[in-house]
């Protein structure tokens, strides 16, 4: 991959009501490009629609990738890929950093009634999870918009070392910094 080529990480932080999304743009080659930020409800379902607008503001159509951190960020507020690729024209790719069951049991957990058959009828139209093997670590995907072998390719030309793609480390740090600069709460 061309070290010029780039892709936008998004991760939160969270405390109280409401969680900081962080946006970070990232080249192959390390170097930061740019950075976004938004806000969604903790509990709520406006993540796909935060994720969306975080990127339009943002206005890089040279950004091709967008990798989100996990798939149900601010207290089981889902994201929706194909909505988030529909709405960005990005490859979408959902990194998580452990193996799992699903969320189904947390869901069940935490919600009833309609609230829960909404989060999981988003839950069930996302793609399966599988595992991707990166630097002697194990991460594991979801995507739109990308076959198997190019997010493969992808996750590992974006990870130059460890387990977390660039991207998501950046944006993950981004998140926090902005999550204490606004007061935590």
């Amino acid at each position: 991959m061309k070290s010029g080529v780039r892709a936008l990480g998004i991760a939160e932080s969270y405390r109280g009501e409401e969680s900081v999304l962080g946006g970070a743009v990232v080249r192959a080659d390390r170097i930061v490009d740019g950075f976004a930020f938004s806000q969604v409800t903790v509990g709520g379902l406006d993540a796909t629609e935060a994720v969306s607008s975080l990127v339009g503001r943002l206005g890089r159509e040279d950004v091709p990738y967008l990798f989100l951190s996990g798939i149900a960020p601010a207290w089981f507020n889902l994201y929706d890929l194909h909505r988030i690729h529909k709405a960005t024209g990005m490859a979408v790719c959902s990194v998580s950093f452990e193996a799992s069951d699903g969320l189904e049991a947390g869901l069940d957990e935490a919600f009833s009634g309609e609230e829960r058959e909404r989060r999981l009828a988003i839950y069930e139209r996302q793609p399966p999870r599988r595992r991707v093997d990166v630097n002697g670590e194990a991460v594991f995907v979801r995507t739109v918009g990308l076959d198997d072998e190019e997010a493969t390719s992808i996750v590992r030309a974006f990870t130059p070392e460890g387990g977390r793609p660039e991207p998501l480390r950046v944006a993950r740090l981004a998140a926090r910094a902005a999550d204490e600069w606004r007061g935590g709460e």
